[in-house]
């Protein structure tokens, strides 16, 4: 099933996404809120046609900051080896967040905020949506915590998390998150599941790769998190991107305005915006 939020009529709202339409879901304030209550029993005979509606990023106002994981590919880890060399070196999951105001959906511009850095680079990912609040949960109970899964382009500003020596600023920038296009929810996958992921930049494919790829699964991120902290229903992880990312090429290849990304994720589909 793929859900998602919606402008209509003026009117932000939340429903199943369903061919060329949309089937609104009554009673839910938010995206967050239909995590939280779950599909009515009954959903209103009405699809409103999908180009009549403007789409938003599923989860437009995240309650809470993303939960990243850097490093979480190998081949990714190799070619930021030279850019975090004592990162790369750990042995444990790297973790960091990622404030959102305000995602950016599907066919949105992504301000490049040229007055702060010229190094403006993309991630592709894969993520994760929690279902349900997690406290304490073993790996072999990981995937009854899981709601579904979206793409997120982890926009960073390169040379800001050099000189601040962590990720949350570069990270962090408004607009510097672009979400969707929807959630599919997770009983269309196996689990753990195995989604291709890419990224195209003007037509040029520079990422591939496929979450079983991952270093650190679902079940042990969600295991490792919630050892100590209650993950609440609608938390965004984000987990991690594989090679060819801007920084990685000789000479970098960095994002400028006008450019095109496409990031696509087998069973999920495309996010595309375009850097302003």
């Amino acid at each position: 099933m793929k859900l998602a939020t919606f402008i209509h009529e003026g009117k932000e709202r939340v429903g199943i996404v369903d061919g060329a339409g949309v089937i609104p879901v009554p009673g839910c304030a938010s995206m967050e809120d239909l995590i939280r209550t779950s599909l009515p029993a009954e959903l209103p005979h009405v699809r409103i046609p999908l180009d009549e509606v403007r789409l938003l990023a599923p989860i437009p106002r995240p309650s809470q900051d993303v939960i990243c994981l850097g490093m979480n590919f190998a081949d990714h880890t190799h070619e930021a080896a030279k850019f975090h060399p004592t990162l790369v070196r750990e042995s444990h999951a790297v973790y960091f967040s990622k404030h959102v105001n305000e995602a950016v959906p599907d066919g949105g511009m992504v301000d490049s905020h040229p007055d702060v850095t010229s190094q403006v680079d993309y991630e592709a990912e894969v993520a994760v949506i929690i279902g349900r609040d997690a406290r304490r949960v073993k790996r072999e109970n990981a995937r009854e915590y899981v709601f579904g899964y979206t793409i997120l382009n982890d926009i960073s500003a390169r040379e800001v998390q050099t000189r601040h020596k962590q990720f949350f600023l570069g990270k962090s920038l408004d607009g510097f998150a672009p979400l969707g296009p929807w959630i599919v929810t997770a009983d269309e996958f196996p689990f753990p599941p195995a989604i291709g992921i890419r990224c195209r930049v003007n037509g040029e494919l520079r990422q591939e790769g496929n979450t079983s790829s991952w270093i650190y699964g679902i079940e042990d991120v969600i295991e490792e998190l919630s050892a100590g902290m209650l993950l609440k229903a609608g938390t965004i992880i984000s987990m991690g991107t594989p090679a060819g990312v801007g920084m990685g090429f000789q000479p970098p290849k960095f994002l400028k305005k006008g450019d095109v990304v496409i990031c696509e994720a087998d069973g999920i589909g495309t996010l595309t915006n375009t850097i302003g």
